[in-house]
Order: structure tokens, then C-alpha cells, then sequence
């Protein structure tokens, strides 16, 4: 990857902002995926899936705060060599100094942007797919209810047992509390589906406005997020990457020196933090490749698929030949607009599905419900096989 510095050149494209945006997701993919393929064999890791949020919430909140702490950059953008900048103002002494134009200035971020950083990477992403959940069904119980009706309650207050009035009393006050449980969460279920429609409405505007303004060079912030915080996102400079081992290493050392205690526990403490450092550089490095199989596995049955299940276009079949008419049926008129029965003009014209023929409605009906057959192929047929004809061409 080649970098630009100076200048511009510091400046993201739009391109490398929105692959280290996908990023995410794309892991969530992969992870996913390959728990879904091993929950085969092992069934325990279904209990994974059924809290597939909150694992990766706490997978990324473990990536997301060491990768801020060493790079000062989301997990996703130290992987594309972006870094998170604390955008300032200047004031104009300093733009006459520095001979700027763009009147702003870029320095380390924050403790109180790291945490916020984690917050808007995280936590609200998080609770976000929570509302989404939960919008979900509540839809599909709207549906249900639309299509089926509300649910039926008669069996819920009747006794099959008689235990005692304390076990009914104590069974009343459960249900009672129960009820009311189920109350207040179907309630917090209504508004939740009827404002979250609006709010993501919301979100998904501001997020588009602001990518769009970021790829017409209108502002330097690429989302809603970043722009709160007060953060660009640029380019790292050579120097940076590679300064970026040292730097983790001496925070790791830093962190060293803090313990305290006897020797032994030192050494304990030494070797738990060398472990955990250790499965955090193999736990990045599995992503990216997680993340680059997955990928590649999708293109690949993707393309597969598709090959497989694209139709394949034959010419339509020719129509089925005319039904021949019987030596001894009733002969066809010249005109077809005359019924066959009564020699006039058809009127309320209907057909005899077994033969396709069309006749008056009345001069049909009498003939099949005494002949049971057509009478032109005389072809068994019955009165349900009679069908009127709304337009007669």
C-alpha cells in the first residue's frame, strides 16, 4: 500500500474509508460462518449463535480498545494504515505561521476520545442491532396478529388442578407478576417498533449526507460519530508504522513496571500479560485471515452458485395441436362468434375445459348436464367443467 504524505496526501479516499467501515462486518461474517460449520460437531457452540451479539460485542470491544491504546486507530483502520487525529481549529496567528488553508490541526487523541471512540464502535452498534431484534419481532407479530388475529387468551385463566387455595393464591400472585411483565415488555416492544423505524430513518440519512459531503471533499469528517468526537481519520506516515512495534512495546513494558507484589507474583503476573499479549497479536492476525477466507470462500460459491442455478432459457413449446371433432359431434360453425348448439350468436359465452370449445352458457349447461360429454369431441365432461368466458374474442 503506497502513502502519501504531506499535503492531501494525508487525506483518506472515500474508498479506503468505506472498506475499513465494512470491515466489521464482514468479520461478524466470518466468525459467524465458521462457529456455524464447527456447531455441527460440537453442539455446544450453538449457545455462541444464540448470543451471536454480545460475543462479538465483547470480541471487539477487546480489539477495539487495545488497537485504540497502541495505534490510536480502530481495529479496521490500523489494518488499512489510517489513524485517528483530534481535529482543532486554529487561530489565525497560527495559520500566518504555518501558512495553512485549511485552518486545522491535527494532534494525539484524548483519554476521553479513546473512550467515546470505543463507545460509538461498540456499544452503540450493539444496541443498535438489539432495537433491530427486537423491531423484527415485533413486526412479525404484528403480522401474525394481522393474519391470524390477536392471540387467544380463554385457556390462560382456567384451573385443571385443585391444590389448595394457598397454591392458587400463590399461583394468581405469579401470574399476576408475570402478566405484568409481559405487559410492560410488550409495551416497551409497541414503541420500540414504532420509533425505531424513524430513528434508523434517522441514522442511515446523516450517515449517507456525511459520506456524501466526505467524497465531494466537503468536510473532513466521514460520519456522524467522528464528526461529535471531533476526530479526522488520516493517513499514517511512514514513521508511524514503523514506530507503532516500538510504541507497543514500550506501553507493554510501561504496563510491566506497574505490577506490584512479591517477585513470584511478578513472574506470574509477568508470564498471564505475555500470554495476553500473545493471543492478542495471534487473535488480529486469525481475523485478517478469517476475514480474507471468508471472502474469498464467498466469491467463490457465490460464482459457483450462480453458475449452477442460472435458468436456462430454452424456446417455448410449441401450443398443443387443436381438439379433433368427432364423426358423430355436433359440426363447428364458419363463424366462430355462433354457438355450436343453437346456431345464433353466443350469448354469456363459456368454455368446456376438456376440449376448449366455447358455446352459450345456457345451451352447454342443458347438453353436459344431459349428455355428460362435449358435444363436439364428445369428450366425457361434467358441469364443474364449465367455465365462463368474461370477453369473447
Amino acid at each position: 500500500m503506497l502513502f502519501q504524505v504531506g499535503g492531501q496526501g494525508a487525506r483518506p479516499t472515500f474508498f479506503e474509508m468505506a472498506a475499513a467501515q465494512q470491515l466489521p462486518s464482514s468479520l461478524r461474517g466470518a466468525l459467524t460462518y465458521s462457529i456455524g460449520v464447527l456447531a455441527l460437531r460440537r453442539p455446544f457452540l450453538h449457545k455462541v449463535l444464540d448470543y451471536e451479539d454480545e460475543f462479538f460485542a465483547l470480541l471487539m470491544l477487546v480489539l477495539e480498545t487495545h488497537s485504540l491504546r497502541t495505534t490510536d486507530a480502530s481495529f479496521s483502520e490500523s489494518l488499512y494504515g489510517l489513524r485517528r487525529r483530534a481535529a482543532k481549529i486554529r487561530t489565525k496567528q497560527a495559520d500566518i505561521r504555518s501558512k495553512s488553508s485549511d485552518g486545522i490541526q491535527h494532534s494525539g487523541l484524548e483519554r476521553r476520545q479513546r473512550v467515546l471512540s470505543v463507545v460509538f464502535l461498540v456499544v452503540l452498534p450493539y444496541f443498535k442491532s438489539i432495537l433491530h431484534s427486537i423491531y423484527n419481532k415485533e413486526r412479525e407479530a404484528r403480522l401474525q396478529a394481522s393474519l391470524w388475529g390477536p392471540g387467544d387468551g380463554r385457556f390462560e385463566d382456567v384451573d385443571y388442578f385443585d391444590e389448595g387455595e394457598a397454591s392458587i393464591a400463590s399461583r394468581t400472585s405469579t401470574e399476576t407478576e408475570g402478566s405484568m411483565r409481559t405487559r410492560l415488555a410488550k409495551n416497551i416492544q409497541k414503541i420500540i417498533g414504532a420509533c425505531y423505524p424513524w430513528v434508523h430513518a434517522t441514522t442511515e440519512g446523516l450517515t449517507f449526507s456525511y459520506q456524501l459531503l466526505y467524497l465531494l471533499d466537503a468536510t473532513g469528517f466521514y460520519s456522524v460519530g467522528l464528526h461529535a468526537l471531533g476526530i479526522h481519520v488520516c493517513r499514517a506516515t511512514g514513521q508511524e508504522l514503523m514506530d507503532t512495534s516500538s510504541r507497543i512495546s514500550k506501553i507493554r513494558s510501561r504496563e510491566r513496571e506497574r505490577l506490584r507484589g512479591p517477585p513470584w507474583l511478578k513472574a506470574v503476573q509477568g508470564t498471564l500479560l505475555k500470554c495476553a499479549y500473545a493471543v492478542l497479536d495471534y487473535a488480529q492476525t486469525g481475523l485478517i485471515a478469517a476475514v480474507f477466507i471468508f471472502k474469498m470462500m464467498e466469491w467463490w460459491y457465490q460464482s459457483a452458485e450462480e453458475r449452477m442455478s442460472a435458468p436456462t432459457v430454452y424456446p417455448p413449446p410449441p401450443p398443443p395441436p387443436p381438439p379433433k371433432v368427432a364423426k358423430d359431434g355436433i359440426p363447428l360453425p364458419p363463424d366462430r362468434t355462433i354457438c355450436p348448439l343453437c346456431s345464433q350468436k353466443r350469448a354469456n359465452p363459456s368454455v368446456v375445459t376438456v376440449s376448449g370449445f366455447v358455446f352459450c352458457y345456457a345451451c352447454i349447461h342443458k347438453y353436459v348436464s344431459q349428455y355428460k360429454r362435449c358435444p363436439v369431441t364428445l369428450m366425457p365432461a361434467d358441469v364443474d367443467q364449465i367455465r365462463r368466458l368474461f370477453h369473447d374474442v
